[in-house]
């Protein structure tokens, strides 16, 4: 059995009159034997993951799955090797530098042997 990363990306429509400008990329570990049964089994497990349903807003809500845009081979990943990277443009740098900060101190307060 082969680990592969695999990147989903869904269309997040909401039904408020909006345009369907939202889209959620989510990257998920799939285990196969094939880089082609990684695919179809990411593929399937998108497509296992549409929903919709009634926000507090009262609207309705559609995750839509597009596809996988990516898969990556994880089998002979040496440590330390880049995976994935993806490069932002950013308006508010130092807000985004902030957000990036402000997360890497969640992983540490999730555990405390950092401290």
């Amino acid at each position: 059995m082969n680990s592969y990363l695999a990147k989903l990306v869904f269309n997040i429509r909401i039904d408020n009159g909006t345009e369907n400008k939202q889209f959620d990329e989510q990257t998920r570990l799939v285990q196969a034997n094939t880089i082609e049964a990684a695919f179809l089994k990411a593929r399937a497990l998108g497509k296992n993951h549409e929903e919709s349903f009634v926000n507090k807003e009262n609207h309705f809500v559609e995750w839509k799955f597009i596809d996988v845009t990516e898969l990556y081979a994880l089998n002979n990943a040496k440590d330390g090797e880049e995976l994935y990277s993806t490069t932002h443009e950013i308006d508010n740098a130092g807000s985004f530098i902030k957000y990036v900060q402000d997360k890497s101190m969640l992983i540490q307060a999730k555990s405390l042997t950092f401290a």
